[in-house]
């Protein structure tokens, strides 16, 4: 428990972030996910669309400093790597 006010100011504060940080961090997995699942389904279209969207959520979520930006370019490359390889043939 916290001795002081600051302290207890503080405390409040991450459990609010930390509930900010596990939806934008849930969102982002989400996303992964569906372009995931369109790669599996071997449908090329679906996983451009689902693609440009996670691209998107990824970098959204590194600019709010939830996740480090080489993760986030980490990420989309091997997303984006996927995508490609599956459009290729």
């Amino acid at each position: 428990m916290a001795n002081h006010k600051d302290a207890d100011k503080r405390a409040k504060q991450a459990l609010r972030r930390r509930a900010r940080n596990r939806t934008l961090r849930s969102r982002m997995r989400n996303q992964i996910k569906d372009v995931r699942l369109a790669i599996t389904s071997k449908d090329p279209v679906k996983a451009q669309e689902e693609l440009r969207e996670a691209m998107s959520v990824i970098q959204r979520t590194a600019a709010k400093g939830v996740i480090h930006p080489n993760q986030a370019a980490r990420r989309i490359s091997r997303l984006h790597a996927h995508v490609k390889r599956l459009s290729q043939g």
